[in-house]
């Protein structure tokens, strides 16, 4: 399954996929976040962890285009709690490390203690990292 939210202008800001086979959420970022784009799709991809029942989530945001620092109080603050309790306990966070999105993407590895996150630019080793927590569930 794979869902896609719009901005106000009608551009795919995130996509959401389950990913069965590897029991991970995927989600993919798009473009400028708003604060308001942050909410939806962090919440999104949350419930699609919940209702999997996965504990693992391949968050890509080499597509983001600008920082996030204007959302960071809240991700890591209210939303990173309620993922946790969500069932997120491992979180590979794919980054452009050439862009803005990843000094954010720093702050958020240091700052939030509610599950473990690892920071990549190369998907396959997130990929791999995930996987050691996922194979043993299957």
């Amino acid at each position: 399954m794979k869902q896609e939210f719009k901005n106000a202008f009608g551009k795919v800001f995130i996509t959401v996929a389950v990913d069965r086979e590897n029991r991970w959420v995927h989600t993919n970022w798009i473009g400028y976040l708003t604060e308001e784009n942050i909410k939806v799709g962090a919440l999104a991809y949350t419930e699609a962890v919940k209702e999997a029942g996965f504990n693992c989530v391949l968050n890509d945001t080499r597509q983001v285009i600008g920082g996030w620092d204007h959302s960071l109080d809240w991700v890591v603050n209210q939303w990173a709690p309620q993922a946790a309790k969500a069932g997120i306990k491992h979180f590979a966070l794919i980054t452009n490390p050439e862009s803005f999105a990843e000094i954010t993407a720093t702050s958020f590895y240091s700052s939030q203690k509610a599950f473990e996150v690892k920071i990549f630019d190369d998907k396959a080793e997130a990929e791999a990292w995930l996987r050691q927590f996922t194979l043993a569930r299957k």
